[in-house]
């Protein structure tokens, strides 16, 4: 069977923009791409203590065997939820499948008819797909700004409207955070219900990597968190924090949730494990904090400041305009050894193309600096 004319030629038109996609080949680079900020992805503990715990309670099983509200709503789901409400001091949370899961299945099922979405101009894919799907009016506000939101916030108020908001704590192409507290005091004026992606926050912010709003003590004075497990934590799946009444509601109408196969017992029981570990690996959440110092004094120092997106958290931007420049930077990297990966447009605005530096705990200090010396040479 022929394949589709009209999908032939947006492929071309991938190809002749130069932002056409294709699956990376694995290879032993120096890594400085993925988001396993803590390094629990490959933590032998973790792994072994995972297999125990399962071994030990009798989960020998190899899939949830079906969606939670049929078959697939084993022991395991309610214990680590259990955890994780009680580690980020909120009432309940829910497991989904993934990040992507949750954004889609919470904006599509909670924002009503006659509500209205406003989010940031530079909120998730996962975010604005679940907007699509919501039957809830929605605009976009201009990145971090607060004033931006208040404008449409004022124009959006009336008695029968319920306004979200949407936000992230960290946003993942720019690493950059928004002045939390005057959003949340915002939302609190206006009686808007604030919603937060907090992806790439946890594992990264707070003593025990709690996230960005649990370590400014603003965890009660949201509406929902979402905490996505497959970057700090290593593993796979996410969580909506927020009320009892939101876990109900969640349950009932979000359709990722309802129509989807359960994470197996091996899949909940790595979330539970990992989430024990941050409360013990205080080490390497310290040594991320460390390692992020030290890339934006070296940064600085090498007087490469302006050309990187503010950030301090893991996730550090160095933008270079155009597909074809920063294509060929990034393929410099991976010759030298170093595993950099260039983010293309349409991903970000055209202009906006970037090489995203991703730092871990197990990052040393002599390969930051020579990732950023390299850069140096390459780009001067």
């Amino acid at each position: 069977m022929r394949f589709p004319k009209s999908l032939s030629h947006k492929l071309e038109q991938r190809k002749q923009n130069n932002a056409l996609r294709s699956l990376p080949v694995v290879a032993n680079r120096i890594d400085f791409s993925s988001n396993d900020y803590l390094g629990f992805s490959k933590s032998e503990v973790i792994f072994d203590q995972t297999h125990q715990f399962l071994v030990d309670n009798h989960f020998k099983i190899n899939g949830a065997t079906g969606s939670r509200l049929i078959s697939g709503n084993h022991s395991l789901y309610q214990k680590t939820e259990d955890v994780i409400a009680q580690f980020h001091e909120c009432e309940s949370a829910l497991i989904f499948n993934s990040g992507y899961d949750a954004n889609v299945g919470f904006f599509s099922a909670v924002p009503q008819r006659n509500d209205v979405i406003l989010y940031d101009e530079l909120c998730h894919a996962s975010i604005r797909d679940g907007i699509q799907l919501s039957n809830a009016k929605s605009y976009k506000f201009q990145h971090n700004d607060v004033e931006d939101l208040e404008r449409l916030i004022k124009r959006s108020q009336n008695e029968s409207t319920v306004i979200y908001v949407a936000i992230e704590s960290v946003y993942s192409m720019d690493g950059d955070s928004p002045h939390l507290e005057e959003m949340v005091q915002l939302c609190e004026k206006y009686n808007c219900y604030l919603v937060v992606d907090e992806a790439h926050a946890l594992g990264v912010f707070g003593e025990k990597g709690e996230g960005l709003l649990q370590s400014l003590g603003f965890q009660n004075r949201v509406f929902a968190r979402i905490m996505t497990f497959g970057k700090g934590l290593g593993c796979h799946g996410a969580a909506i924090l927020g009320s009892s009444e939101l876990q109900q509601y969640l349950v009932n109408f979000a359709r990722s949730f309802i129509y989807t196969t359960g994470l197996s017992p091996h899949a909940v029981a790595t979330i539970l494990i990992a989430y024990q570990q941050l409360e013990l690996d205080s080490d390497a959440i310290l040594k991320l904090k460390e390692n992020s110092v030290h890339f934006n004094q070296q940064k600085m120092l090498l007087g490469l400041k302006n050309m990187f997106v503010y950030s301090k958290s893991a996730i550090q931007c160095a933008i270079i305009p155009g597909n074809e420049k920063v294509k060929t930077i990034a393929l410099q990297f991976q010759e030298k050894g170093f595993d950099v990966k260039p983010i293309l447009s349409p991903t970000v605005p055209e202009g906006q193309e970037r090489l995203r530096f991703c730092l871990h705990a197990y990052n040393s200090k002599a390969e930051i600096s020579l990732v950023l010396e390299t850069l140096s040479k390459l780009i001067f």
